[in-house]
């Protein structure tokens, strides 16, 4: 017996090496961290429970048979963040650099099938060189029958990738697919076609840190929705997100003690929007007022500033925020924030993540590179996230909400249940210069009197109390008490129920 419990132990040495202290050390030497290194700090100390480690490659061609790994690259499991678990794999770019094989694939297929059955997120630490070409077909085969997965996953359990090397090729696809995306600085990259093949067919001369690397992603694309400097980093801010999440669509969000006051009032709120209606103010400050212990977990903030999306907490659970920026395009909304906004309201919704939306938007950004790019599919995708969502809405318009970006901004016609206006809001078609040049072209020659109607419409519209008479705002309030107010919204709508009529699935505008 003793024998055998050595041979075992043996075995369990040589997997967790996986392609040897030399590629060890040449990962370590690119500021990377291997695979059972990054498991180790995703997850609580000693949960980690590994399934398939003795798996290898069945490839017999171009010499494969004598080239046999442990565990063929990519290591798999569960384990648990602060108690509570997830699935997890971690692909090993010491093994043949990380490269999917059929094995290697069957190995991720069967967490991600155990995830859905069991209702636990799936964590992918992604860090491979592609397809393994001595396999052909077959390790195509095996990224389709993750991509089949990560569609039947999806909305069901949360997704989360962590792109820490190369992902190139068709690997991209599963990432993409998947909820959240990291990405890590200087040593990860994702894209369809390297620098060579760009050179060689449109003559374009760029670096793959240029084409896909996380800055690139997080700021241009949207394809990353957060990047750090390194992989320690990286890992800490997963497990701060999965402490946000259910850990399925059956599932409520994770609630924690309170430790805020829920009833705290917030004095400098009252001065937060400047006099000017045209100055900027920084309404992350009211997120973060408005929040627990003033913690905001901002999702894609390298990308449409214009728009603010993350999570907070809110007497100890989670709620989504969407909000426009003042700081930057005055908060208009435009073809990235939308779309920015409505995949963040899609995947609450998906989670049972009620949605507080924060409005100060003077409409949408005009232009013919808007209209060329189809600002107005974009925006009716917004439009039809909200339209669409079932999850505990509270709406607040702290200054401007004009024209159609009222409707869309989570308005009472389209489901907020519940909507709120400080005394400063400004409801209306459209801001009052605009409006009285317009109504009274007649006497655009007399300055005088343009400016008597400018202040006459103003006085009309430029307030929330019309809005308010007609039951569309459901209460003006202190902009001191706004997290009070919020809160015990929340609190109401707690045991909300909507059900919607028989459908295959919707058709949102793509």
């Amino acid at each position: 017996m003793k024998d055998i419990l050595e041979k075992l132990q043996a075995r369990r040495e040589e997997a967790w090496l996986g392609g040897g202290q030399r590629r060890i050390d040449a990962q370590h030497a690119k500021g990377k961290l291997t695979a059972r290194e990054r498991l180790e700090l995703l997850l609580d100390e000693g949960s980690f429970e590994e399934y398939d480690t003795y798996v290898t490659h069945r490839c017999t061609d171009f010499g494969m048979q004598d080239q046999k790994v442990t565990g063929d690259g990519v290591v798999t499991g569960w384990g648990t963040i602060n108690g509570r678990m997830v699935y997890v794999f971690a692909q090993d770019f010491t093994v043949f650099g990380g490269s999917l094989s059929e094995t290697h694939a069957q190995k991720i297929c069967k967490i991600m099938d155990k995830a859905v059955q069991n209702g636990a997120p799936v964590i992918g630490l992604n860090d491979s060189g592609g397809a393994r070409i001595q396999e052909g077909v077959a390790s195509l085969g095996g990224y389709a029958d993750v991509f089949k997965r990560n569609v039947t996953a999806s909305g069901a359990i949360p997704q989360i990738s962590v792109i820490m090397g190369p992902c190139a090729g068709g690997a991209v696809y599963s990432p993409a697919m998947t909820d959240f995306i990291f990405m890590v600085r200087d040593s990860s990259y994702m894209f369809v076609t390297g620098p060579d093949v760009v050179k060689t067919v449109t003559n374009e001369v760029v670096t793959a840190e240029e084409l896909g690397g996380a800055a690139t992603h997080a700021r241009v694309s949207s394809v990353a929705d957060r990047a750090f400097d390194n992989d320690m980093e990286a890992l800490a801010e997963v497990r701060r997100l999965v402490d946000f999440l259910p850990l399925s669509a059956r599932e409520a969000p994770p609630c924690l003690p309170a430790i805020d006051d829920p009833d705290r009032i917030e004095p400098s709120l009252d001065t937060l929007v400047p006099d000017n209606p045209n100055m900027p103010y920084d309404m992350r400050e009211l997120v973060t007022k408005i929040a627990d212990c003033g913690e905001f977990l901002e999702i894609q903030e390298e990308f449409a500033k214009n728009i603010l999306t993350g999570f907070i907490r809110l007497e100890g659970s989670p709620v989504g925020v969407v909000a426009n920026q003042p700081m930057v395009l005055a908060g208009c909304l435009d073809i990235d924030s939308a779309r920015k906004a409505a995949r963040f309201v899609r995947f609450c919704d998906a989670f049972n993540i009620p949605i507080l939306t924060l409005v100060d938007v003077p409409g949408f950004l005009p232009g013919t590179a808007q209209e060329y790019g189809g600002v107005i599919k974009h925006g009716a995708k917004l439009l039809f996230a909200y339209g669409q969502a079932t999850v505990p809405m509270v709406t607040v318009i702290t200054r401007k909400a004009y024209g159609g970006a009222y409707d869309v901004m989570a308005s009472k016609h389209i489901g907020a249940d519940v909507n709120y206006a400080w005394p400063t809001a400004e409801i209306a078609v459209m801001g009052a210069r605009g409006a009285t040049e317009i109504l009274y072209r007649s006497e655009l020659g007399d300055a005088a009197r343009i400016a008597a109607r400018t202040q006459e419409y103003e006085e009309r519209f430029a307030n929330p109390f019309i809005a308010a008479e007609r039951g569309f705002i459901d209460e003006v309030i202190m902009p001191r008490s706004t997290r009070r107010r919020v809160a015990r919204a929340f609190a109401a709508l707690r045991s909300k129920r909507v059900e919607r009529p028989y459908k295959k699935h919707d058709n949102i505008p793509l």
